[in-house]
């Protein structure tokens, strides 16, 4: 059966941009002329990701960044530190890396610099599912962490933001499939599915369904129990009686 369009959509692995910044599931930069001098500085993958994450949807401010990054500096100190640090950068990937617009507003220049997360971004508002689940092996700068308390609540909620889409386009690949009867592929994607559902029991309850209806019904009270030593391990809580309920069914059928 054909794949169906535009879910199987794929845009091309390889980007034309010189520089790669992968920052889903792991942090990595390549073709930069000194990568080095990036990743091991929290700050400086702090601000590249702020210039290609929030970079994507516009120029950012000057004093956002040196908000976000340095909030216990006051302003002139702060400004200071964000110099420093994007001149780090310049020389790092290169002067032409760094996009400005005017003395205030800045991003990292798409046509040089390609980032995951802003191609995950892309593809899930082109509907282009699978492409996106490529792109997504893991959260926003796992296990990340800079000495920024302004930084944190963005960090954050952009995970969150892309977990969600995440889990929302492998929910949409697996309806997909189950609605055209192909049945391998909606059982790969309702697996996908339940990885991605964390505490998210309707979109869990609903993976175990479909792999039910797909004649795998053995890997529905699988992702069932996963989900149960999940829950205890990491809140020491138990599943809803609804999802309590629709496993008990499972397994009596």
């Amino acid at each position: 059966m054909a794949s169906p369009t535009p879910f199987a959509t794929r845009a091309p692995h390889a980007p034309d941009a010189p520089i790669r910044f992968g920052c889903l599931g792991r942090i990595e930069l390549l073709g930069a002329p000194a990568s080095d001098e990036v990743v091991t500085q929290p700050l400086r993958v702090a601000l590249l990701t702020l210039l290609c994450v929030d970079g994507a949807r516009g120029f950012v401010r000057r004093d956002r960044l040196a908000a976000l990054l340095w909030p216990e500096l006051d302003q002139a100190g702060a400004r200071g530190a964000l110099r420093r640090a994007l001149y780090a950068l310049r020389r790092a990937l290169g002067e032409a890396a760094i996009e400005a617009r005017g003395e205030e507003e800045l991003r990292a220049d798409p046509a040089i610099v390609w980032c995951d997360a802003v191609a995950f971004d892309a593809a899930v508002a082109a509907g282009h599912h699978a492409r996106a689940l490529e792109l997504y092996v893991g959260p926003l700068l796992e296990g990340f962490h800079v000495e920024s308390a302004a930084f944190d609540p963005w960090l954050s909620e952009a995970r969150r933001a892309r977990h969600d889409a995440a889990l929302e386009s492998a929910w949409a690949l697996a309806t997909t499939f189950e609605t055209q009867a192909d049945l391998t592929q909606a059982s790969r994607w309702a697996r996908r599915v339940a990885r991605l559902a964390q505490t998210d029991e309707r979109r869990l309850r609903g993976a175990m369904g479909l792999l039910a209806r797909t004649g795998n019904r053995a890997d529905a009270v699988r992702v069932y129990e996963e989900f149960v030593v999940y829950l205890r391990r990491e809140f020491d809580v138990a599943p809803s009686a609804e999802t309590q309920e629709l496993a008990r069914q499972l397994r009596a059928n």
